[in-house]
């Protein structure tokens, strides 16, 4: 998702058919537009009639000349972002691109890129597309028959899943359509499933995991795609799984070189600005490299395993310290727990970081920034980086809000303008957020073909913000993103 988000195993516990018919796990466990999983109806386990062996992937701890050559398949899939409208509350991405790399990047994003246009597809990505369509109408039944093999043959994994797992019933369809939609694309597919195999890390994910996952999905597949699914498919779906399990596997072999898995964070500084949002500041027990822009996941004492976006606000400091603006939102188990349960000396988990909405310092354009909501957050660490920089590029933001109440940062960002005379700000309030008309006038004084333009908010915000910003005159590939709509999440 974001991270985290992303992967055929996304780390999180789904109750087993057993557990199910215990009864419900109590009122208030399901996230805001999340839905309950339903192992009943899965029906007897099917196994696959290819051996779990087949998709067993090399291992960290193998030869490099014995694993798969990457470098020749170019017909794989690829593919993160938490509780609240975007990590100002998750990745971002330019517009039409792939999602950066960990510290990195799950996003799973990032936003997935167009479909490619390059040459045809190849064999395996026409028989995996072909599965796809046939079980998109089916899509909760087959990811609920999934999660349902996964833990009643591998029962030892529901112990790295949280409690409920409403949300991750959707998570994995995302990202096999996304997968599918781009499997011919090495580079695309690698970078994306280099960074979920990094940030699956802090779940526990080992090398001996991934056949169980890929037998489950397999076990699904079959049972689901009563009319492709052939002996010629099920081969390509293999091939395709053993690469996507191979990189991730790489990935976080390596990263663990250079990283931890998590960083253990106690909470400063808790500052409640409004009813329900709160600016929470942390101090990692290790120092932790992050660019101004992107974001993290983060994991509260209160729900393990439990995983939510959030974006940076602010530049990295001298002190190493780091805070998060974070809005309560209706039965958010972690935004919640954040804004009215965290306090000085409590102890959070973040994960690596990730998002490619930085900016970049090797060109003089000026930034067009447009933040609704919390979605400031990582607008104002863009405006500090500049500063930090030296630069004097001109930079505009528009800081959009529902009502002047909403505006629980703007004597934040009114100071930074005093204090630079290249730093323009400008409140839109709007109990529709309409960024489109301000936008409008504003483009008249252009032209704008020198500016990146950057968005952080609510979904709705980001489609009517990109459509405003290409109507003035920036170039598609100029414009970055945050929205969770656009971001794979099947990991987080």
């Amino acid at each position: 998702m974001s991270d985290d988000n992303g992967g055929w195993f996304s780390p999180r516990r789904q109750p087993s058919p057993d557990e199910r018919s215990a009864g419900p796990e109590g009122p208030g466990r399901n996230e805001p537009g999340e839905r309950s999983a339903d192992t009943e109806n899965a029906g007897p386990a099917v196994t696959p009639s290819r051996p779990v062996s087949a998709i067993r992937p090399v291992g960290s701890g193998a030869s490099r000349r014995d694993r798969p050559r990457l470098s020749v398949v170019p017909d794989l899939p690829r593919g993160e972002a938490g509780e609240d409208a975007g990590p100002a509350g998750a990745g971002s991405a330019p517009v039409g691109t792939a999602p950066a790399p960990d510290g990195s990047a799950a996003q799973a994003r990032e936003p997935a890129p167009p479909r490619e246009t390059g040459p045809p597809a190849s064999p395996d990505a026409r028989l995996v597309r072909r599965t796809l369509v046939e079980i998109e109408p089916v899509a909760d039944q087959v990811t609920s028959y999934f999660y349902a093999l996964l833990f009643t043959r591998h029962p030892a994994l529901r112990s790295m899943f949280p409690v409920a797992m409403d949300t991750q019933r959707d998570r994995l369809l995302k990202a096999l359509l996304t997968a599918a939609e781009h499997m011919d694309n090495a580079a695309v597919l690698t970078e994306y499933l280099q960074h979920l195999g990094r940030g699956h890390r802090k779940y526990g994910t080992q090398p001996a995991h991934y056949p169980a996952v890929g037998e489950a999905l397999m076990g699904a597949l079959a049972r689901y795609a009563t009319t492709t699914w052939d002996a010629e498919s099920e081969a390509a779906w293999v091939r395709t799984y053993t690469t996507i399990s191979q990189i991730m596997i790489d990935a976080a072999a390596e990263n663990e070189l250079q990283a931890p898995a998590w960083w253990d964070a106690e909470v400063v500084s808790h500052d409640l600005r409004t009813p329900d949002i709160a600016v929470v500041t942390v101090r990692p027990d290790t120092p932790y490299p992050f660019l101004a822009g992107q974001y993290t996941t983060l994991e509260t004492p209160w729900w393990p395993r439990v995983w939510r976006h959030y974006s940076f606000a602010g530049a990295p400091r001298s002190d190493g310290l780091l805070s998060f603006h974070v809005k309560a939102v209706p039965a958010g188990w972690v935004s919640n727990a954040l804004v009215h349960r965290a306090r000085p000396g409590d102890v959070l988990r973040l994960g690596p970081p990730a998002g490619s909405m930085t900016v970049d310092h090797t060109t003089d354009n000026g930034l067009l920034c447009l933040g609704g909501g919390t979605g400031i957050a990582p607008i104002k660490a863009l405006v500090e980086d500049v500063a930090k920089h030296g630069e004097r590029r001109t930079v505009e933001v528009f800081y959009g809000a529902r009502t002047d109440y909403d505006l629980y940062d703007i004597d934040t960002m009114l100071r930074l303008q005093q204090a630079h005379p290249w730093l323009s700000v400008r409140p839109v309030v709007d109990d529709r957020a309409r960024f489109p008309s301000a936008l409008r006038d504003f483009g008249r004084h252009g032209p704008w073909d020198g500016f990146d333009a950057y968005l952080s908010g609510p979904p709705g915000m980001i489609r009517s913000g990109v459509h405003a910003l290409r109507g003035i005159g920036i170039p598609v590939n100029r414009i970055r993103h945050d929205s969770l709509e656009d971001l794979v999440a099947v990991g987080e």
